[in-house]
């Protein structure tokens, strides 16, 4: 984990936030844009890519909780910023998605934020992101459904049906399917 791309994530975030009051945009435009820079300052690709975009969003997660933001609007901000982000430097999406998810339901279990919530949002942010450049929207809430079940995975069990529960059926009219195994 890169603390560096971590902290001054949630710097911004607690910035922008304490500014604006806003969590979504705030989100969006912080992620895309850190991501962004970073890959193009890195080149970062494969899982220097996976670990950026998990260093980015655990940044927004935390800045969020710091000023007591909503956690949910800030996962689907960075949901959305993620394929923002990563078309503009031509990195692959999909992947990218599914990391989110898992990351973001991570981090949120560690700030104490409720996780089906946070799920449910992400899957809703993948959606809208995916639309937003042109991608699959339908592989883009699998993967994020997907992602957030694996998060919540590595949380316990009560948190894996929590957020199976929150993002199976129909999503901002996209029915999501989840891809087994989580493994």
């Amino acid at each position: 984990m890169n603390k560096g791309i971590m902290e001054s994530v949630k710097d911004k975030m607690v910035g922008s936030i304490k500014g604006t009051g806003e969590v979504l945009n705030a989100a969006v435009e912080t992620v895309s844009g850190t991501l962004v820079t970073t890959i193009k300052g890195t080149g970062a690709v494969g899982t220097a890519l996976t670990s950026t975009v998990s260093d980015v969003l655990r940044g927004a997660i935390m800045g969020t909780a710091q000023v007591g933001g909503d956690v949910g609007a800030a996962a689907k901000g960075g949901v959305v910023g993620v394929p923002k982000g990563t078309k503009e430097v031509g990195a692959e999406t999909i992947d990218t998605v599914s990391v989110s998810a898992r990351t973001l339901v991570k981090s949120a279990a560690e700030v104490g934020s409720d996780l089906g919530t946070v799920a449910r949002n992400t899957v809703e942010g993948a959606i809208s992101g995916a639309k937003q450049v042109g991608l699959n929207v339908e592989e883009a809430a699998s993967a994020a459904a997907t992602g957030a079940i694996k998060g919540a995975g590595e949380v316990s069990q009560q948190a894996v049906q929590q957020v199976r529960n929150a993002v199976t059926g129909v999503i901002a009219g996209v029915k999501v399917v989840v891809k087994e195994p989580f493994k």
